[in-house]
């Protein structure tokens, strides 16, 4: 059946296929990411190489009717840099860590005079703990989010941010944790020259992202040196501010925040269902289908965050609850 191309060679000792493996049966792909990563840029740019063996600059090929039946392109990039609101980037300024959390309660308490809701980033469980602790103890209103949360109250958390109830949330990693949040103006991400995963050029660049749903976006980053990483991840996030300015005077967009409907929140609503039905404990039969369904897609949404980030062991939690809800 192999032989014959009935099968792939995987079935022989019946697993997926290695990626190395993948990539070879793959003839076109379309790559879609709000931080392609070296691997993807390096696709684009290895070459612009026909099948007949013949080369052209991107330009050129762009410039040039459709290819003939026995060409393939292997080349080009699409960015999306302005979005329909004409929010642009966040502005980015490094500080000392030296007074760092000083600095930051002035931040907040800005922000918080302003209605407005601030996103702190940690390297640790204990730090975002122990920051939260120190943070409410001088009256900041405060929580923190971990991969100790429970799924479900991760969404209310959120939903408390935006609606007040919280003015700051501290966490290690925030990427996935909902992508619009249009109340918070302020990220600040403390050790940010530590290099590693989460202060990687691609995980800088998503992080300050959480900034860029409003008008007065800012991210504080606090450092003693710059470091590679965060240069680069600096440098992006200005080339694309500078590009949204321009096209904003060009077509004479005026930027506003984005409008983003508050949901209800999954934990309360499961509440709700347990005290109508007099039970302790809630059966996946007990939730209506139409609840169901809401609490499966903010699942499956988490999810593949989770795996983008490499986090596969709290995918394969997420999948195993949708598995249960989806019964």
């Amino acid at each position: 059946m192999i032989d014959f191309g009935f099968r792939l060679p995987s079935a022989l000792d019946n697993r997926p296929l290695r990626f190395d493996e993948f990539i070879r049966t793959v003839k076109q792909a379309i790559y879609t990411s709000a931080t392609p990563d070296e691997y993807e840029l390096s696709l684009a740019h290895s070459s612009s190489v026909i099948a007949s063996g013949a080369k052209q600059s991107r330009t050129e090929i762009a410039a040039s009717q459709t290819p003939r039946n026995d060409e393939k392109v292997y080349d080009g990039i699409t960015e999306q840099l302005v979005r329909p609101t004409g929010i642009l980037d966040p502005v980015i300024s490094v500080r000392p860590v030296r007074g760092q959390i000083e600095d930051l309660m002035k931040e907040i308490k800005k922000r918080v005079a302003d209605h407005e809701r601030v996103l702190v980033t940690t390297l640790t469980k204990r730090m975002a703990e122990d920051l939260s602790e120190y943070l409410h103890d001088r009256g900041i209103k405060v929580t923190y989010l971990h991969s100790d949360v429970k799924t479900l109250e991760r969404g209310d958390i959120l939903q408390s941010l935006r609606l007040g109830e919280y003015d700051v949330i501290v966490g290690i990693n925030l990427l996935r944790e909902g992508l619009d949040l249009p109340e918070v103006s302020l990220v600040a991400i403390l050790d940010a020259d530590k290099e590693g995963f989460l202060r990687s050029r691609t995980s800088l660049i998503q992080t300050m992202g959480r900034a860029a749903r409003h008008i007065k976006g800012q991210v504080i980053m606090y450092a003693d040196n710059i470091t590679g990483s965060m240069k680069a991840a600096m440098d992006e996030v200005d080339r694309r501010r500078k590009y949204q300015e321009n096209y904003n005077k060009k077509h004479h967009i005026t930027p506003r925040s984005i409008e983003k409907a508050l949901r209800e929140r999954l934990i309360e609503k499961v509440e709700e269902l347990e005290e109508t039905l007099g039970k302790k404990d809630l059966r996946v039969e007990d939730i209506p289908a139409s609840e169901r369904e809401k609490i499966v897609k903010n699942l499956e949404a988490q999810m593949k965050q989770a795996a983008d980030l490499w986090d596969f062991e709290e995918a394969a939690k997420l999948r195993d609850q949708i598995k249960e809800l989806s019964v």
